[in-house]
């Protein structure tokens, strides 16, 4: 019996789910492990978004299917967030289309737009669902170097001219997963400009866009005039406002492809659960004065582990954004080695760049997704195993 199809062997487990097995033996070692490699938000969400779900579940008639582009008062909640953050305006009929998470809508994408052959110009180090999108619809992945030189901005004028007649989609994501790197409004409108030059769609992940640092707000795609005539940014409430679990996310901008994820959606889904619905209008139409509290919680972590990487005389700049640090490993070490010595004598997880690409080697990516205490005894323990 045939078991696995050609198209699986290009797709193994994520990393995260293989650390998952090894800090399950440790802890049945009676190790305490601190997780500081997924980014997986600690906190809960503010409690009128957590009360709407459990009113809501109480109404008998909203335990049914729902509608693949959810209820209009989400899409209009999409699109007045962006009006109040961005100045951006958009047709919540045809220009927002909610997903089961930013991830499945990144992931779909190029499914629903890209035939085989076609070549997808992603980032590396970059988020892996950008490439696996890209090969379980028959796409070639083409890896742009983001360097710290460069500011871990794609160099877009050194694409050859024939890898670009291919490529019909161009991946960008600020603030940057893994390296939290940010870009302005300046970048993206080069992007855009040379998305019309080529032909391409490009697609921004903007996960982390309410995540941010020191007074910085980071803009959006479709704040450049002109973007929806060739974009699409992916936004979730995973990171903005603490609903990991939740799966609620959105493709905005350009409605005709919009309109072709949503054809495949209907094949895909069946829609999302009313109350998450509910709930999610309520977290963007809500109060939001929570997430800068949140935020200045997370800036303590950030300022915590920055200044232990410092004592330590490990190389990394200040994030202004996003839940990571991106920092250089030691010399002598690959990525792997040391996140596998880290994990095993201060028994504290972190992520080895390598797992993002090939411009990954040589970094780690600490996520300070853990309560305060933690990411400080985690940073004490590297201390004590690198001293």
């Amino acid at each position: 019996m045939k078991t696995r199809a050609q198209r699986m062997e290009f797709s193994s487990p994520l990393f995260f789910a293989a650390i998952g097995e090894k800090i399950s033996t440790l802890e049945g070692q009676g190790h305490d492990i601190i997780r500081l490699d997924i980014g997986s938000p600690d906190m809960p969400p503010a409690e009128h978004i957590i009360h709407t779900l459990e009113k809501d579940a109480e109404r008998e008639e909203h335990h049914g299917y729902q509608p693949h582009h959810g209820t209009q008062a989400l899409r209009r909640a999409w699109a007045a967030m962006y009006r109040q953050r961005y100045g951006v305006d958009l047709d919540p009929g045809q220009e927002v289309l909610p997903l089961l998470g930013s991830k499945e809508g990144i992931f779909h994408l190029p499914l629903a737009t890209i035939d085989p052959g076609d070549v997808a110009l992603i980032p590396d180090p970059g988020y892996i669902t950008y490439t696996q999108g890209t090969i379980f619809a028959g796409g070639t992945p083409y890896y742009l170097p983001l360097l710290a030189e460069g500011d871990y901005l794609p160099e877009l004028s050194a694409i050859p001219a024939d890898v670009l007649r291919s490529a019909r989609i161009l991946w960008l994501n600020y603030p940057n997963n893994p390296t939290s790197a940010v870009a302005s409004l300046e970048f993206f409108t080069r992007a855009v400009e040379f998305a019309r030059e080529h032909d391409l769609l490009v697609c921004h992940d903007a996960a982390y866009a309410q995540v941010s640092f020191d007074g910085f707000q980071p803009p959006s795609l479709l704040q450049v005039p002109g973007a929806v005539d060739v974009g699409v940014e992916f936004n979730t409430l995973s990171k903005s406002h603490n609903m990991a679990g939740w799966r609620v996310g959105a493709a905005l901008g350009n409605r005709q492809i919009l309109r072709s994820l949503y054809t495949l959606k209907t094949n895909a889904d069946s829609g999302h659960f009313r109350p998450v619905l509910e709930a999610a209008t309520v977290a963007m139409s809500g109060d939001q004065g929570w997430l800068e509290q949140r935020n200045e919680v997370y800036q303590q972590r950030r300022d915590l582990v920055m200044q232990t990487l410092h004592q330590l005389g490990l190389q990394a700049s200040t994030p202004k954004a996003s839940l990571y640090v991106w920092f250089k490993t030691p010399p002598g070490w690959t990525s792997l080695g040391f996140a596998e010595m880290i994990l095993d004598r201060a028994h504290v997880s972190l992520t080895p760049g390598s797992i993002f690409g090939k411009y990954g080697e040589g970094y780690i990516r600490l996520a300070f997704t853990a309560p305060t205490e933690r990411v400080a005894e985690a940073m004490q323990r590297i201390s004590g195993v690198l001293n």
